[in-house]
This record gives structure tokens, sequence and C-alpha cells, in this order.
């Protein structure tokens, strides 16, 4: 298999370069997307506030739709990163196809199911009878992203299993572009285009998407023959979703945890009004630039990890974690102090009402100053992915979402208002960066030990 993507530097320099140059090209990407997310809420925002609170509602749903996809991204990219670090190449094509047809069957799927629970699903969320209309409108076309989105977020990650980051960041800066290019033509009627409204805004996220699939397979297929094409064996393909839901299953349980965790956020939010909801909109997206260079970094730790651990260099597992701590400490107590400074232009930059504002100032002031514990999370959480033991990262993402943030908010918000339940935020996101730290620090202790144990036996003289 010529394989053009792979690079073997990535178990050979330097730990911090490494990551860096796996993490630097999809902050670009990831700032890209960021940056479509933040003008598409801006636009659907200059519709009417109300446009801008039924959009709010259907986040939990959409990251959920992610989180899904993000399952079978994680398992397919930890069992390719390992098959590289082994110099396992010829598996690398029959896992990715495999991957994709699992990929689709489980779009079709949540297309058809999400098309049948529109109205039912988002009354539950709180939606009433003034947003749920819009929202109709939106997810009916929304819905369809879907199908095209898993298939990018399988070959991607394979791209970077390979060590070839710069590629998935290309094509994610491309499909922003198109979306933001897209978005207020068809939202708004320009160029001679019909105003279609929220509906342009999802019609724009499909054609986006579909680019979106079509440059990545064209990549790993084409370009670096990473995608083998070939009659089917029932027993390879079973074997090869056997592996990638090993990992992927918890990871994509973790992470649907989130937008139920978020749903119920939300749904705790609306207490205080569908204005606050568009604010808790507002700076959820802003949050997800603050976030953003930890999940680049999350992304640059797997290939990392995966790579080393298949190739046993288990100092390089340590060093490049000491690292990823280093950079969370640093970049999350600088983010913290930006947000809190600029909360308040931030939020108005998206809506003029007061509530709205408040909202979104109380939520950037309170939940940034726990990021570096987050940035430790996710780095550890990632890093459990990557060597196929998944199960410890997802005990510390439903520790932090399920056993502390959704009590605590539930609590905090009776006794402090939308502040008790920023405050929950905060407290959650502490809790999982020292759990996440503390456990696999004793992992990579007892990788030590079990080499040490192999090199003593491999050193010791053969009985005479």
């Amino acid at each position: 298999m010529n394989t053009r993507g792979a690079d073997p530097k990535l178990t050979t320099d330097p730990e911090g370069k490494t990551i860096r140059s796996l993490m630097l090209p999809m902050l670009a990407g990831m700032s890209a997307m960021v940056c479509y997310n933040i003008t598409d809420t801006y636009f659907i925002g200059q519709l009417g506030t109300l446009e801008l609170a039924a959009i709010s509602f259907t986040f939990p749903v959409v990251i959920f739709i992610g989180a899904i996809t993000v399952g079978f991204s994680h398992g397919t990219s930890s069992v390719c990163a390992r098959l590289f670090g082994a110099n396992k190449l010829n598996d690398v094509g029959r896992v990715t196809l495999h991957a994709i047809l699992l990929g689709v069957v489980t779009g079709l799927v949540l297309l058809l199911l999400g098309l049948a629970t529109i109205e039912s699903l988002f009354r539950l969320l709180g939606a009433d009878d003034t947003t749920l209309p819009i929202i109709d409108r939106y997810m009916n076309i929304y819905y369809f992203s879907g199908v095209f989105l898993v298939i990018t977020l399988i070959t991607n990650p394979v791209l970077r299993a390979s060590g070839d980051a710069k590629t998935p960041a290309i094509i994610m800066a491309v499909a922003a572009a198109s979306n933001i290019v897209l978005d207020p033509i068809l939202i708004f009627g320009l160029l001679g285009a019909p105003r279609l409204g929220v509906e342009g805004a999802a019609i724009a996220t499909v054609l986006a998407n579909i680019g979106t699939m079509l440059a990545s397979l064209y990549v790993i297929y084409f370009r670096d023959h990473l995608l083998t094409l070939g009659p089917l064996s029932l027993h390879l393909l079973l074997n090869s979703w056997r592996r990638i839901l090993h990992v992927g299953l918890p990871s994509m349980a973790a992470t649907a945890i989130t937008p139920i965790t978020t749903a119920f956020i939300t749904y705790q939010v609306a207490k205080f009004g569908q204005e606050a909801v568009a604010g808790y909109g507002v700076a959820s997206r802003v949050e997800g630039l603050g976030l953003l260079a930890f999940m680049a970094l999350s992304a640059g730790v797997m290939p990392f990890i995966g790579q080393n651990y298949g190739a046993r260099r288990y100092d390089r597992l340590e060093n490049g974690f000491r690292w990823c701590n280093r950079f969370s400490l640093i970049y999350g107590s600088i983010a913290a102090g930006l947000l809190a400074i600029s909360c308040t232009l931030i939020a108005g930059w998206f809506t003029d009402n007061e509530i709205a504002i408040t909202t979104a100032e109380l939520h950037l002031k309170i939940v940034p100053a726990s990021y570096l514990a987050l940035g430790i999370a996710m780095t550890a959480t990632n890093s459990f992915n990557a060597i196929g033991k998944p199960l410890p990262g997802m005990f510390i993402s439903m520790t932090r979402t399920i056993l502390v943030y959704a009590p605590l908010a539930f609590l905090l918000a009776r006794l402090f208002g939308l502040v008790g339940i920023f405050v929950a935020a905060s407290l959650a996101n502490v809790t999982a960066g020292a759990i996440g730290y503390l456990w696999f620090r004793q992992v990579l202790v007892q990788f030590h030990r079990s080499e040490a144990l192999v090199s003593r036996r491999n050193t010791a003289p053969s009985p005479r």
C-alpha cells in the first residue's frame, strides 16, 4: 500500500514538536469551523431574538448527532493509529472501508429517527409554540447533513492517524468558508437567491457537508491510497466493526452524554425565559471558540499516543502527556482572562436583548475559569481512547456531566439562579481534570513497570 500520508516522525521527532505539528493545522481548520458557527449565529440573530432562541434549542440535538459520528471517528482513529505505529499498513485500508460502511448505515438511521421525532423531542427540551415552527423548518433540512458529515468524520481521522493533519484542516477550512459565503445568500436572499431564513442556514450546511465528503474521499482513495475497495468478507467486516466499536461505543456514550446534559441545562435555563436561552446559546457558541485549542490538542493527541503506543514508546507517551498538561494550564488561564474582559462586548455583537446579554456575560465570566482543568480532562480522555482503553475516558466524561454538572446545576439553580448553573459547570470541569490527570499518570507508571520487567527478563542470564 502506498501510504503517502503516513508519517513515521510521530514516533521519532521531539514530543512537543510532534504534537504541535498535529495540533496547529487542526487549530486552523477548527478555527474556520467555529468562525462559521459564530457567523451562522450572527446571521440568524439578525432575523430576530425568536429565531436565535429557536436555533439555540437545536444545539443539544446537533451535538448529539456529532457525538454519534465522533464515536466512530475516535474508534477508527485509535485502531488506525495503532496499526500505523505497529507498521501494519495493509490493514489500514480495510479498516477504513469498514468504518465508512458502518458510519453510512448509522447516518441513515439517525436521519429517519430525527425526522420522525422533531415535534415531540423539542417540546421535551422546552420549545414552545413560538419557537417550534422555526425549529421544524430548520431541522427538516439539517438532519440530511448528518449522512454526509459522518463520512468526513471517519476519513479525516484516518489521515490524522497517518500523521497528516494539514489535509483535514484544509478540508475543514474550505467547508467553513463555503458555509460563510452561502449563509447570507440563502438566509437573506442575496444575489437573486430566494430569502429562505433559517432554512437557508440549514441548506448551506448540507451543501458544505456534501463538498467536504467528496474532498475527503478523493484524498484517502486517490491520493494517499488509505482506502481499499474489494470483495467484502463478513468475518473481516465484523472484526473491524468490533475493534472500532470497542473504542467507539464508550467514546460515543461519553460524548452523547454531553448534549443530553446540555439539553437538561437548556431546560434549566429556559425557566428564566426564552431570552435567557438565547443568551446561553450565544455563550455556548463563543465557548466553542474558547475551547478551540483544546479540541485541536485532543485531536492531535489521538494519533500521537496511538502510534507511540503501537510502537511501544512509553517514554514518549509520558513526555507528550506532560507537554499537553503544561499547554492546558497556560492556555486555559489566558483564555479565561480574555473572555472575562471582553464578554460584554462579545454578547452585544449577537443581540441587543438585555436578559440575553446578561446571561451570556455570566456564563463567560464564570465557566472559563475552569478551562485549564477541562483541557487536562480532554487530553486524558483521548489518550485512553488512543491506547484502546476507552472505559476510563468514558468514566471521566460521565463523572463531569452526570455525577457533577447535572445534579449541581439542578441544586444551585434553585439557590443562586443562573449563577448557580454556571458555577456547577466550573466545578464539574475541575473534578474531571483532577480524575483524568491522576488516572492516566497511574497508567503510565504501569507501562514503565511492565517495560522494566520485560527488559529484566530479556537481560537475565539463561539457566545452565
